[in-house]
């Protein structure tokens, strides 16, 4: 994913909410997305079982992302320690909830995060503290939610925050919030999204965004905005489209 980052290219992300076995990892990886958004805020997965997923992942070369469920989230350390390579925090609106954030995801200096050394990440080889951690930092992703107008009004600020990689806008919950609920293609809507893609390139951080199922408005965002952390798709949109698309057919049939 930093790989693609670099280049300006887009990490494409399959969101997990329904499948509870490893073989999401394989699934995902067969239809060519890049990495797994594992939802613990809006699906009734555990987090036994999203490291379960992110272990899978990691022998796979599938990062899995967690999506915990609020700010302040116990989940976060047991997550990363188990496989998980990046943490989304939802509705995040100050830097100072980014920085908290920050400081759960890094390890010092950048962070606070508890060193617990037999990691999946590490192959469970139990590596000098020091070295473990300059490994580790680089390889997770803090993930901030922008999903109010309040967040909107501190983006430079969230994006200062060292050790904070990915703004993600939470489109869904933002149109709520900004009184459109549902014009995603809403011309405030898109220039809050050029504000945050903005914002992150002045710092450094990566734009990035979720809630969007039109394709074509998806594309929109990653080509003329600059979007490139991108959840594209979850595991119920997907098998309600291709269980619909084959009951129709076969109904025409």
């Amino acid at each position: 994913m930093a790989q693609r980052f670099a280049a300006g290219e887009a990490a494409l992300g399959l969101g997990i909410q329904q499948l509870r076995s490893a073989a999401a990892v394989g699934l995902a990886q067969r239809c060519g997305f890049h990495f797994l958004f594992v939802d613990l805020e809006h699906g009734p997965l555990s987090a036994a079982m999203a490291v379960d997923i992110a272990a899978a992942g990691l022998h796979a070369g599938l990062p899995a992302l967690v999506r915990v469920a609020g700010k302040g989230s116990p989940e976060i350390a047991r997550l990363l320690d188990g496989g998980a390579q990046g943490i989304v925090v939802p509705h995040v609106d100050t830097p100072d909830e980014a920085r908290a954030v920050a400081e759960a995801c890094k390890y010092p200096p950048l962070g606070r995060r508890s060193f617990f050394g037999l990691q999946p990440q590490f192959g469970y080889r139990r590596l000098p503290v020091h070295e473990a951690m300059a490994q580790a930092n680089p390889q997770v992703l803090s993930i901030v939610m922008i999903e109010s107008p309040e967040a909107l009004g501190q983006l430079d600020g969230i994006a200062a925050v060292p050790g904070i990689d990915v703004l993600m806008m939470g489109c869904n919950d933002l149109s709520m919030e900004l009184g459109l609920p549902g014009q995603l293609d809403h011309p405030v809507m898109a220039a809050a999204r050029r504000d945050l893609v903005a914002a992150c390139r002045r710092h450094g951080k990566t734009p990035g965004l979720g809630g969007i199922a039109d394709a074509g408005l998806l594309r929109r965002c990653i080509r003329d905005e600059g979007m490139r952390f991108v959840l594209a798709s979850n595991d119920t949109d997907l098998l309600l489209d291709a269980g619909l698309a084959r009951v129709e057919a076969l109904q025409q049939a």
